[in-house]
């Protein structure tokens, strides 16, 4: 078999749209994700029993049930509802709510792992919950589960390449017409595994770097 990369590599600008538009999903639903999780984290320990109820629902449903099912369930059967997304707003929520299922009990473990102490010694300074929890609890917590969020959001990341399902026009579906066009689907799919192999090392070192000096204040 003789491989032809050039006719693949002559669609670059159809490869760029799609790492575009790959990033731009993962930019927004990476810090909504989070936020979500470490709201939801919160409300598992300190809600209700009501509220409790309904978020461990939520996560349970998200870490159980196929990502794919739950982007048709956003795209195809909210418009039976008479709530219509487009392809790239359904795709952020997917992402969005995917990955806040899963920070959700990240962060919840790195919440309960907090020593007592922590929490007394800031009671004896007169802070109010908001500001132990922000200040004091939280910011560790997420150092111990940083890894692991990482690597969620990386899987994430790679996930929305069946977003392609629903024509968002991310890589895989750049690939997809490539591949059609030109009937080189072996060189379409190298090229696209490349990109995200490329973008999964770029994200991970991209979080590795924000994290210790924005989000849990450690600096290397």
């Amino acid at each position: 078999m003789t491989m032809d990369f050039a006719t693949v590599l002559a669609q670059w600008p159809m490869f760029l749209k799609g790492l575009a538009l790959t990033a731009l999903l993962t930019a927004v639903a990476t810090p909504l994700g989070v936020a979500l999780g470490v709201a939801c984290a919160w409300m598992r320990l300190n809600a209700g029993p009501v509220l409790r109820f309904v978020v461990s629902a939520y996560v349970e449903v998200f870490r159980n049930t196929p990502f794919i099912i739950q982007l048709f369930f956003l795209f195809f059967g909210l418009p039976s509802l008479g709530l219509r997304l487009s392809p790239e707003t359904a795709s952020i929520l997917a992402m969005t709510l995917n990955l806040g299922a899963y920070a959700c009990e990240q962060v919840r473990a790195g919440i309960q792992a907090t020593p007592r102490g922590q929490i007394e010694a800031a009671q004896s300074l007169a802070l109010t919950r908001w500001q132990i929890f922000t200040r004091v609890v939280l910011p560790p917590s997420l150092g111990r589960v940083w890894p692991a969020l990482t690597g969620q959001i990386i899987l994430v990341m790679l996930g929305s390449a069946v977003c392609s399902q629903i024509s968002t026009e991310e890589i895989s579906y750049a690939a997809n017409l490539i591949s059609s066009r030109t009937f080189r689907s072996f060189e379409a799919y190298i090229v696209v595994t490349l990109i995200y192999l490329g973008l999964a090392v770029l994200l991970r070192q991209l979080l590795n770097w924000f994290g210790p000096r924005f989000v849990f204040g450690r600096r290397r």
